[in-house]
């Protein structure tokens, strides 16, 4: 990987030839897609990941599948409960219970594993959500402060956005529909019951060629030396996967439909947005088939407007 050096950061309101552009969008003018959302600088992509998983505590305990229940039931934690008020407890579990795979019962199993990645989904939303709020009230303001500066520098960085060009911040920086990254968890790990999943908290099935991974059994030596990223907790592998949506080339065209639901103020819609991750798997347009019918059979979509309950004064504002 080529090393760059790092952005000068200058005291002066962040100005360059992608602002117009930027204003176009807002605008709701057309500008030239085949520059939007284009280039990838990969040197700072994943360091807040690497960051949660060096500062995992490494005594982090595995509770059993019979805790884990008692203790969503001791706390009236259940998914009837959050369809019924559309609130999410802040329940965060950093590792899944092995027994998972035991549980016989297929509507138990799909319950727990929903109930344990649920609110680490909706966190992360809520910290992108965050951003972007932040992201509009800088672009909003005709100077800004050498905090607000390298504030964006550290998100061009985090986005792998090159030249620092704003309307492809704009488009990376944005959620992924709850209903979507719950059906892509289940399906890749099998509801909580693969490999990947248990000993790596690999929620996402994402490849790896360098670093820590799981050497995939009976691996394919025409897909090379590759592994399954694997991760400490289970919040950097949400994240993990959210920062790949939100910056690899080969999900482009999801960002662009997820940026025209936004600009025409429409809900984002996981049946329609899961069209565009036909490459996400090597079966193709299978693979966003098996994705919308794991969203219909299982509901999935009546999460897509719960609430996570606040864990400080800052999400409060979001609820």
């Amino acid at each position: 990987m080529d090393i760059k050096k790092d952005i000068e950061l200058n005291k002066q309101t962040v100005d360059n030839s992608s602002s117009l552009d930027f204003q176009k969008v807002l605008e709701g003018k057309a500008i030239d897609n085949e520059n939007l959302d284009n280039g990838l600088d990969i040197k700072d992509l994943f360091a807040d990941i690497f960051s949660l998983n060096e500062d995992a505590q490494t005594d982090v305990v595995r509770l059993n599948a019979s805790t884990v229940k008692e203790l969503f039931k001791d706390t009236n934690y259940s998914l009837k409960n959050i369809r019924e008020t559309g609130q999410v407890k802040p329940v965060k579990l950093s590792l899944l219970p092995k027994e998972i795979k035991n549980i016989q019962s297929t509507k138990e199993k799909k319950e727990l594993f929903l109930e344990i990645i649920l609110p680490l989904v909706l966190e992360e939303n809520n910290r992108i959500r965050l951003d972007r709020k932040k992201l509009f009230s800088i672009l909003n303001k005709n100077n800004n402060t050498d905090q607000e500066i390298r504030w964006l520098n550290s998100k061009f960085k985090q986005y792998g956005v090159v030249k620092k060009d704003l309307a492809t911040l704009k488009i990376r920086m944005d959620e992924v529909p709850v209903s979507l990254a719950l059906a892509q968890a289940a399906k890749e790990t099998g509801w909580g019951t693969s490999r990947f999943a248990i000993e790596g908290n690999a929620l996402f099935g994402q490849w790896t060629w360098s670093g820590e991974g799981i050497k995939p059994a009976g691996a394919d030596s025409s897909d090379g030396d590759h592994k399954v990223m694997k991760f400490k907790v289970l919040k950097a592998s949400v994240r993990a996967y959210q920062r790949n949506l939100n910056t690899h080339n080969s999900y482009r065209e999801f960002r662009l439909a997820r940026a025209i639901m936004r600009d025409n103020e429409e809900e984002l819609d996981s049946l329609t947005l899961a069209n565009y991750l036909d490459k996400y798997a090597a079966t193709g347009k299978e693979y966003t088939i098996v994705l919308k019918k794991i969203i219909e059979q299982n509901s999935l979509k009546d999460f897509d407007k719960v609430k996570l309950l606040p864990s400080s004064i800052q999400l409060k504002n979001l609820v």
